[in-house]
């Protein structure tokens, strides 16, 4: 982000100049859960889905919140432009690997505009996309910065930043419906879920059923290298794994390391790689089952 000294503060109108920015002053706003219900299921591709849920004002809370830190500022980004709106799902339009996250962080997403970008967690992450493989830079500043996704999305279980970090569970549910379209739009191609954290691991399951994929019952466990595999109606098999995620505490702690991820990610474009539309054929609905067990 290029720094300028009389950065308006709040967030940044649509349409007018941010780099990845779909919406335009034409795009619908949800105003309500049973507004995001009806823009996130009409969404037609990926495009119109993320200008649409880049515009949302559903959930008070959050757009106080949001639009209090993108004025305010942090004094380390005082002179930088804050987006100050939610953050879309981000990425390859073809994935075959979607990784959930919580939400954005107030001085990262929130200020850059796209997920995991400007913060700690995502400097971790997308190292590790990097080595193996799935970015092709080790690092995430801006959403300019020429940053791009090899067969992986990205996509947060609530897309704005929450006081504290800490969605409520209303507004985990009222931001489902877009994240159960992004789901939906990119099904053709996705075979891997990548959770970081229990929170988008909790929050998973009653999107997946929202996108057509059951959820196992009794429902998975939480842990790191945790898998899951449920099946679509017309039996499109579907891996979720477990991360820790990848959060400063978590890392300076060393509950998560960068080898711990690195064989999350490894696992999840390996089994991608192998279950891809050209290679595995639909699975007979008589074969569902679900298997909840760690990485070796």
């Amino acid at each position: 982000m290029v720094a300028d000294p009389v950065a308006p503060g709040g967030p940044v109108a649509p349409g007018t100049g941010w780099p990845g920015d779909l919406a335009t002053a034409a795009t619908p706003v949800a105003s309500s859960a049973a507004e995001v219900r009806t823009l996130a299921v009409g969404s037609a591709d990926l495009t119109e889905l993320t200008a649409r849920q880049s515009v949302c004002r559903a959930c008070p809370r959050l757009v106080s919140w949001r639009e209090e830190v993108a004025a305010t500022r942090r004094k380390s980004f005082r002179d930088e432009r804050y987006w100050g709106r939610p953050i879309p799902g981000w990425g390859d339009q073809a994935a075959s690997i979607l990784i959930v996250g919580l939400a954005p962080a107030a001085h990262g997403g929130n200020r850059t505009g796209r997920i995991f970008t400007g913060d700690r967690s995502g400097d971790f992450l997308f190292a590790a996309l990097h080595r193996c493989g799935l970015a092709t830079l080790p690092t995430s500043t801006s959403a300019g910065d020429g940053q791009r996704l090899i067969g992986v999305r990205m996509a947060a279980a609530v897309g704005c930043a929450p006081p504290e970090n800490k969605p409520t569970p209303r507004e985990r549910d009222e931001c489902a419906p877009w994240l159960a379209a992004e789901l939906r739009l990119i099904a053709p191609t996705l075979r891997v879920v990548v959770c970081l954290g229990g929170f988008a691991w909790q929050a998973l399951w009653p999107v997946l059923a929202q996108a057509g994929y059951p959820a196992p019952r009794p429902r998975p466990a939480f842990k790191h290298g945790a898998e899951a595999t449920v099946f679509s109606g017309d039996g499109v098999r579907l891996l979720v794994l477990g991360c820790f995620h990848p959060s400063q505490q978590n890392t300076f702690t060393g509950r998560v390391t960068a080898d711990m991820v690195d064989a999350v990610l490894a696992r999840a474009r390996t089994y991608a790689a192998e279950s891809s539309p050209a290679a595995e054929p639909n699975v007979p609905i008589a074969t569902k089952s679900h298997i909840s067990r760690p990485i070796a």
